[in-house]
């Protein structure tokens, strides 16, 4: 994977080297069918070149430098060589934003227009510099069914004791037919654990308040996958009657989310915001960016 700094008629001249990006992998619906491309959607740009001093600019410059410095020459690259891009592991494209109030474009056309799966929006504040960790200036939306908590999974599986005319049957073909014995077929008390930390080298767990719920039929289909189970990493989310559903494996994941995670998912979840609500806050939110469009553009000789 390389970024060109020019591209002429004869070769590549350079690539960049110690840059830092920062963006999502997705994987694009090719047509109405089964198949799928891998596509790097690009939100931001921490260095270039070896230089760090792009996280301390707004957000508005540091993906205009991504888009001048990179990728109008990776653009022409695979222009020139069109054949070329197939080797490639993945696309790279900008992610698509839009103005903060633009919430029913959003709703209405752009994310039913996306190839790829979304859980919610993101409001990125333009004039902030980049954070490590969690940057207090960025929010995110999800839908009430999208807040959910990726846990450790461990089964507990009931002992089945055999009854007296079982053990009759039993007792001719084994000696230790009356012996309880683990009862893999049967549904299992699903515990979920949320990491702590390390302690002593080793990760912390604490069991959480609620179980897994798994109905019979979703525990045939977990059994009929044939894989392993125990200690998984699973995304879950609440369903209707206020239990934990399984929602996805998380294999792409090495830990649980921290405690401090799990708690600010909860109160994301108590304190939730409707589409509806969201939509009929839109408003507001444009009075407000016209607000501050209006002041930058009158004191900053309409710099913007």
């Amino acid at each position: 994977m390389h970024f060109p700094l020019a591209v002429n008629e004869k070769e590549v001249a350079f690539c960049h080297s110690g840059t830092l990006i920062d963006g999502e992998l997705v994987m694009d619906r090719v047509g109405r069918g089964p198949e799928v491309e891998p596509k790097f959607l690009v939100f931001d740009l921490l260095a270039l070149d070896g230089k760090p001093e792009l996280m301390g600019k707004s957000l508005d410059k540091r993906l205009a430098y991504f888009r001048d410095h990179l990728l109008k020459a990776y653009k022409d690259l695979f222009k020139q060589y069109p054949e070329e891009l197939r080797f490639q592991p993945f696309k790279v494209e900008m992610k698509e934003m839009q103005f903060s109030y633009a919430i029913q474009l959003m709703f209405k056309e752009v994310l039913p227009r996306l190839k790829h799966d979304n859980d919610g929006l993101i409001f990125t504040c333009r004039t902030s510099p980049y954070q490590f960790g969690t940057d207090p200036h960025i929010l995110k939306w999800k839908a009430p069914h999208d807040n959910t908590v990726d846990f450790r999974l461990r089964l507990n599986f009931p002992l089945f004791h055999p009854t007296p005319s079982e053990e009759s049957d039993e007792d001719s073909s084994s000696e230790a037919g009356d012996e309880p014995y683990v009862d893999y077929d049967s549904v299992p008390d699903a515990r979920l654990y949320v990491y702590n930390g390390n302690q002593g080298g080793k990760p912390s767990y604490t069991e959480f308040s609620d179980p897994l719920y798994l109905s019979e039929q979703e525990w045939e289909e977990l059994k009929a996958m044939g894989d392993p189970l125990q200690d998984r990493v699973v995304e879950c989310a609440l369903d209707d009657q206020g239990r934990w559903r399984l929602y996805r494996f998380r294999d792409d994941k090495n830990e649980a989310n921290h405690v401090s995670t799990v708690n600010s998912v909860l109160a994301s979840i108590r304190d939730g915001v409707t589409e509806e609500e969201l939509l009929g806050a839109a408003g507001g939110i444009r009075e407000c960016w016209k607000m501050r469009d209006a002041k930058e553009r009158g004191g900053g000789g309409g710099h913007h």
